[in-house]
């Protein structure tokens, strides 16, 4: 398999917090590559080193097969656009004069191609108007919008639908989408928002605490999630000492809110809570969610 981007025991130390630690991830060429770790496990940290903005403490990466620390990298680096935290833009201008100052930055000799590249990400129509003045969706797609300014064929992204509204959750989806299928780019999301990259995502690297828990394509993941029994109870505390007491798998989501791996008799279940004064709520039978997969994965009992 060819690989847009792979890293190697990855490490980015600052002091004695170890932002990355040893991580080892293969973002496949064509995937939506699913980046998938909470708030402060790393995710940002590896944008950073990848893009150049930082340098890493151990390790090494390579971009279309060339080491990051080589002269080279800087030629497999223009391959890649990036929207890294929020989209870097010119508030006093519009939307076209923002690419145009990126062509400019570029080197691009002429500015053909920006009126197809704003109709691309929906901005065709917004004419003078000034960026401040757009939502905090249009500004995520004028800035994904700048980062293809560069033809580039692998397209980073941090966090592209914190703080969207429904509609403009849709508008990134579709863009994303767009993107990888017609244009045939490579796409890094790093996501917290797990139900959203799960309608888009071909593979998913699993951070936590700077280490790669997993690496799984969408496929196996599809395979590997497990039928399980949802419940919803007065007191998920005392469901998780019955369930510990009865060796059950488990993930707590809520203070009432839990689902529960493998067999499970109802029955005995409720005369067990019941008998701790725990009422049972509801309780039903579904399939295994990315947010559960992932929680089972990094352990429910931590991060509930």
């Amino acid at each position: 398999m060819e690989y847009v981007l792979t890293t190697e025991a990855l490490s980015k130390h600052y002091g004695h917090f170890k932002a990355l630690d040893g991580l080892t991830m293969h973002v496949p060429k064509g995937a939506i590559y699913g980046f998938v770790g909470k708030n402060g496990a790393g995710k940002t940290t590896l944008i950073r080193l990848i893009c150049a903005l930082q340098r890493p403490t151990a390790g090494t990466y390579f971009l279309y097969g060339i080491a990051g620390t080589r002269k080279e990298a800087a030629l497999s680096r223009r391959r890649m656009g990036a929207v890294v935290e929020t989209p870097s833009l010119y508030l006093q201008l519009s939307a076209e004069e923002n690419l145009r100052q990126q062509y400019l930055n570029l080197g691009r000799p002429s500015f053909d191609g920006i009126h197809e590249q704003l109709e691309l990400v929906g901005l065709a129509d917004t004419g003078k108007k000034k960026v401040k003045n757009f939502s905090l969706g249009m500004r995520q797609r004028l800035g994904i919008a700048v980062a293809l300014a560069g033809d580039p064929d692998f397209l980073v992204l941090d966090e592209p639908v914190n703080g969207l509204d429904p509609e403009g959750i849709i508008e990134m989806r579709e863009l994303i989408l767009k993107l990888n299928q017609e244009r045939q780019i490579t796409v890094l999301i790093s996501s917290h928002i797990l139900d959203e990259l799960s309608r888009l995502a071909t593979h998913y690297g699993f951070i936590d605490h700077g280490h790669m828990i997993r690496e799984i394509s969408a496929k196996n993941l599809e395979q590997a999630c497990r039928k399980c029994m949802c419940v919803e109870v007065t007191d998920t505390k005392i469901l998780a000492l019955v369930l510990d007491r009865a060796g059950m798998e488990y993930a707590v989501h809520s203070d009432t809110k839990a689902d529960i791996y493998g067999t499970v008799s109802v029955t005995e279940l409720v005369t067990l809570l019941a008998g701790q004064q725990c009422e049972v709520l509801r309780i039903y039978e579904r399939e295994e969610s990315l947010e559960s997969y992932y929680i089972r994965l990094i352990g429910g009992g931590d991060h509930a």
